[in-house]
């Protein structure tokens, strides 16, 4: 392996000219980027996009074949990248204080000079331990491992349980726990807020944002990358005409919170196209000045009774100037082929229906007392053509169920669902029965097919996964048309694809056909934060009735439709 990172301490995070080789792709290319103590910064963008390798990077923890340039971390340095080892041996009591034990150790240095304190040098060190017991916290420390474990719904579990009686969840809280509590002067996260519910996310919230040192996280919560971050890192395709940014990946970096780098990518989005706009209205004058100007370089008017001498000079004095204004025509044009402005790429926007289906008056979908033993208590629901829900509860509560029972992939054991009209349902997990495809041609397979299973004599159709589309693909918008692949990824095979790449492909079909009933099972879950933007703001247009069921805390605090609550 070729390693050539070099890696010195400073109080700030800092990488300079680092890059990073896997096989024949290189994942990181020259990436410069600095994290100051007080800062921070939040990275964002599709999976694949490098995220969890820059992370990694910093870490220290990364393998892979080729790494190269300089990193610059703080010597005390604390990483979240996966959860804790499920081992026997070791309990909830083990880990925590071994990440206190540091802080414990400065009270047996007081123990030890305090009993030598007859000692010249003695009292000394007695002092320089009280003085480190107060910086680090010693006489406040048995509280703050309680504060800290309650905050993360930790308090409540034996701590002489080993980590493998734990729950994947509980070991991801475990290790946050235990990187709070050594208090690193650095933090890099990634995906902090997973396996954690609000009051958790609220408490880590808390405490980042008091945290004097650099902090580097990578997430999809956009609610806490607001609440926390002074920063934003975006991995994917830059917006604006001027291409990718600052050299970060294909990214580039924004001031402020969440909400203020939407803001800023929207005006840098809405400056790009003004950009391609005022580059093609020039194309279409300078090709107007060529093919006029060109066509009439020899056409003179001369008046009546001039000479031919005079017409002649006038002639070519003519013909000169408008080939002067042809080269230098020309000359733009290159410039203009040489570094064109790109279209930007266009928002997600769901196709129109047709009139017929626009005028359907009935409700599309009707649940009387519908309830799944075990899995959903009963449950009454009107959808009419243009409503709006949004299904909120705990895990467990039974929104995917109710999902699947409106769609028909689930069989209520009580009660009656009827449908009108087309349903479509983009689940949690999207399957596909043959991964060797190619990403256009699964799309347009699914495009295609009629929904699975039968249709009723009121026209309800039962669906599953993400079809629940009628009709002909032929004539339909690509995958890269459409903004949801670029073209070199559509012709790739799915095996090929990440999970959120796929999940692109599953949406695509939905977004090219729309159904009468659109379902949405967490469909934040796997998108870039730019595409679940882009994906909610086209939500109140959507042509029929839209019913999600989602934990995002940023999608349910600015949900303007309906809400019902499972649970409660």
């Amino acid at each position: 392996m070729t390693h050539t990172l070099q890696y010195t301490s400073a109080a700030h995070i800092r990488l300079d000219g680092a890059s990073v080789l896997r096989g024949t792709r290189r994942v990181i290319d020259n990436v410069s980027l600095t994290v100051s103590p007080g800062e921070r910064i939040g990275l964002i963008g599709a999976n694949g996009s490098g995220k969890s390798t820059l992370l990694s990077l910093v870490a220290g923890t990364l393998d892979a074949q080729s790494v190269t340039g300089n990193i610059a971390v703080p010597s005390s340095l604390g990483a979240l990248t996966q959860e804790l080892e499920p081992q026997a041996s070791i309990t909830l009591h083990d880990i925590i204080e071994d990440a206190v034990a540091p802080v414990r150790a400065i009270g047996a240095r007081i123990e030890t000079a305090a009993a030598r304190l007859d000692e010249p040098e003695a009292a000394d060190e007695y002092e320089r331990a009280l003085i480190d017991a107060e910086r680090e916290g010693l006489w406040q420390l048995d509280a703050r491992i309680e504060a800290v474990l309650a905050g993360l719904g930790l308090d409540r579990i034996d701590r002489t349980q080993v980590l493998s009686e734990l729950s994947g969840g509980q070991r991801r809280r475990l290790s946050i726990a235990a990187l709070l509590l050594t208090r690193p002067t650095a933090l890099i996260l990634d995906e902090p807020t997973n396996h954690l519910d609000d009051d958790a996310v609220a408490f880590l919230e808390g405490e980042l944002a008091r945290w004097r040192g650099p902090v580097l996280v990578a997430s999809h919560d956009r609610a806490f990358l607001d609440a926390v971050v002074t920063g934003i890192v975006d991995l994917d395709v830059a917006f604006g005409p001027g291409g990718p940014g600052d050299g970060l990946i294909q990214g580039r970096r924004y001031t402020g919170s969440f909400s203020d780098y939407l803001s800023a990518r929207d005006s840098d989005r809405l400056l790009w196209q003004r950009s391609y706009e005022a580059q093609e209205d020039e194309r279409a004058r300078l090709e107007h000045i060529l093919e006029v100007d060109a066509r009439n370089v020899f056409h003179t008017s001369r008046p009546r009774g001039e000479s031919r001498i005079a017409a002649k000079f006038e002639a070519d004095r003519a013909a000169k100037t408008v080939g002067g204004r042809l080269r230098q025509a020309r000359n733009r044009l290159a410039e203009l082929d040489r570094s064109p402005v790109q279209a930007p790429p266009r928002p997600l926007q769901f196709a129109g229906f047709g009139e017929a289906r626009r005028r359907q008056k009935d409700p599309v979908a009707v649940l009387e007392h519908v309830a799944v033993t075990g899995r959903l208590e009963e449950v009454s629901l009107k959808i009419e053509p243009r409503s709006r829900i949004l299904i909120e509860g705990p895990n467990g509560a039974g929104k995917s169920t109710l999902l699947g029972a409106i769609a028909g992939m689930v069989d209520p054991d009580v009660g009656s669902v009827t449908r009108r009209g087309t349903v479509g349902m983009l689940t949690q997990d999207d399957e596909w029965e043959d991964l060797s495809m190619p990403a256009q041609e699964a799309y347009r397979a699914r495009l295609g097919g009629r929904a699975a299973g039968s249709t009723d004599a009121a026209g309800a159709a039962r669906v599953e996964g993400s079809t629940g589309l009628a009709g002909s693909a032929g004539g339909a918008p690509t995958l890269p048309e459409l903004g949801l692949l670029d073209a070199e990824s559509a012709r790739l095979p799915l095996a090929e694809l990440s999970y959120g790449q796929r999940r692109r492909v599953a949406l695509a079909a939905l977004v090219a056909n729309p159904p009468e009933l659109l379902l949405l099972d967490e469909p934040t879950n796997h998108l870039a934060l730019s595409l679940a933007e882009e994906l909610e703001r086209a939500i109140p247009d959507y042509p029929g009735a839209v019913v999600i069921a989602s934990h995002d805390r940023w999608l349910r605090e600015r949900w303007q439709g309906e809400v019902l609550r499972l649970g409660a």
